[in-house]
């Protein structure tokens, strides 16, 4: 596939490398000489030097004859503009835009082919806000996706000492869980090596697992594999900006939310839009105003500025005094798992978010979903499958038959409204949603062509 990236920024990076290794033609554009230096250095892709938006610029990246544009600059206006002159330039099929200012993102009418021609919009900060909810929601998990629209959820946690499972086999789960029909382990990782467990597999503290089940028997599941978490009642959202704001928003009605704010002006607006959340003007990591607001006995500190370094120390300071949980946003991907390696409970990732959205949009076959797990080091696949089994590769087919790549796994089946754990012997049906786990990112071009049916996959 040829993909034109405009922005070679954390997010562009980040898809230009994925997009890269599996052999797709990649051509980046940046007006920064050193990140195109740095990436057309360490990847095989081509790279063009100028101004995101210029018709000859994306001119020169080849756009007249490319199967995709995907405009993540830091401008929403180079972005949709970009986007605006590849249609009607190019009439290039799919344009994906990153759009952060939530006032265009209330205008839909402003995205089609007779205004703004964006096919996919892709907004950071909703998908941060959304992925710290299911955080809140599940407390005890270190990453919480959905798939099939809600139906299956898949989580990751790590057992602790003294979690009824540790020292048990993974066959022992679902005897532990009465008036839950099924879960299923599609991953373990220990010692920061991953792999695909069995029945016998002895659970050990400290091992990260990634399981699905049906949604709403996750937080049984939960309980099993660690200690019993207290549900989330007090919160602290250091931080008014677009995520913090639309977190007091969807979370102020169902918990008691307090907002904190440096800037006076900006606390004040806040206020005046967030009628059931406590709002505070004043220093994120002023341990005087942490304790006045009661942060021993705050169950969630979130820690959403667009300084980096403040939402770490704030979070470090807030589970020095007492906070149960604390999460900070993380701009720099290198960072994330250093971060999460000391006090800090989950490092919260746009860049990953943002990734792992894209990626739905751009893989091929009938890739449905795609979450970027483990901080973008493997991936959770939602495949549709159709055709039957003289034009299809899985359907008519037992899970056992199915040809997967080496470090795949097929989690669970949704099939109507109904979520199936895959067992050896499960058939696969037309129009089935099949929750793959892959841990070799590089193996998604076979999960893709297991997909396509009829012509796509010879």
């Amino acid at each position: 596939m040829k993909i034109v990236i405009l922005g070679a920024g954390q997010v562009g990076k980040s898809v230009a490398a994925t997009l890269a290794g599996e052999h797709n033609d990649i051509t980046v554009v940046d007006q920064d000489s050193k990140r195109l230096e740095s990436l057309q250095g360490r990847y095989d892709l081509r790279t063009v030097l100028g101004y995101a938006s210029y018709p000859d610029i994306l001119t020169q990246s080849g756009l007249e004859d490319a199967d995709m544009l995907i405009a993540v600059t830091q401008s929403d206006e180079i972005n949709m503009a970009a986007c605006q002159i590849a249609w009607n330039m190019f009439r290039t099929p799919r344009k994906i835009a990153r759009v952060r200012a939530p006032e265009y993102l209330t205008s839909q009418e402003l995205f089609s082919n007779e205004a703004i021609p964006i096919d996919v919009l892709i907004s950071p900060e909703q998908l941060v806000t959304d992925s710290i909810i299911r955080l809140i929601q599940n407390p005890g998990a270190l990453q919480v996706v959905d798939f099939a629209k809600g139906k299956a959820r898949m989580v990751g946690v790590k057992a602790y000492h003294g979690g009824p499972l540790v020292g048990h086999e993974l066959r022992e789960l679902n005897e532990h869980l009465p008036g839950v029909h099924e879960a299923r382990v599609a991953a373990i990782y220990r010692d920061d090596r991953s792999f695909s467990p069995n029945g016998s597999t002895v659970i050990e503290a400290d091992d990260e697992l990634f399981f699905i089940a049906a949604s709403e028997n996750i937080k049984a599941v939960v309980g099993e594999l660690r200690r019993t978490e207290k549900a989330v009642r007090r919160l602290i959202i250091a931080g008014g900006g677009n995520i913090g704001r639309r977190l007091a928003i969807a979370l102020q009605k169902d918990y008691n939310v307090k907002l904190i704010e440096r800037d006076h002006n900006r606390a004040r607006m806040v206020a005046e839009e967030l009628t059931d959340t406590i709002v505070l003007t004043g220093d994120i990591s002023d341990e005087e105003l942490l304790l006045e607001e009661n942060i021993e006995n705050t169950d969630a500190f979130v820690a959403v500025t667009n300084d980096e370094e403040a939402n770490v120390l704030s979070s470090m300071l807030a589970k020095q005094l007492g906070a149960r949980k604390v999460m900070a946003l993380i701009n720099r991907a290198s960072y994330v798992d250093l971060v999460q390696s000391g006090p800090i409970d989950i490092a919260i990732s746009p860049q990953q978010a943002t990734i792992g959205s894209l990626l739905t949009y751009i893989r091929r076959g009938d890739v449905a979903v795609v979450h970027a797990l483990r901080h973008g080091a493997a991936e959770a696949i939602e495949a549709v499958a159709h055709g039957d089994k003289s034009s299809s590769k899985v359907v008519g087919r037992q899970v056992d038959e199915i040809k997967l790549p080496q470090g795949a796994n097929i989690g669970a089946i949704v099939r109507g409204d109904d979520v199936l754990m895959a067992h050896h012997d499960t058939v696969i049906e037309a129009d089935d949603h099949v929750i793959i786990f892959l841990m070799d990112k590089g193996r998604v071009k076979e999960v893709e062509r297991l997909f396509q049916v009829g012509i796509g996959f010879i």
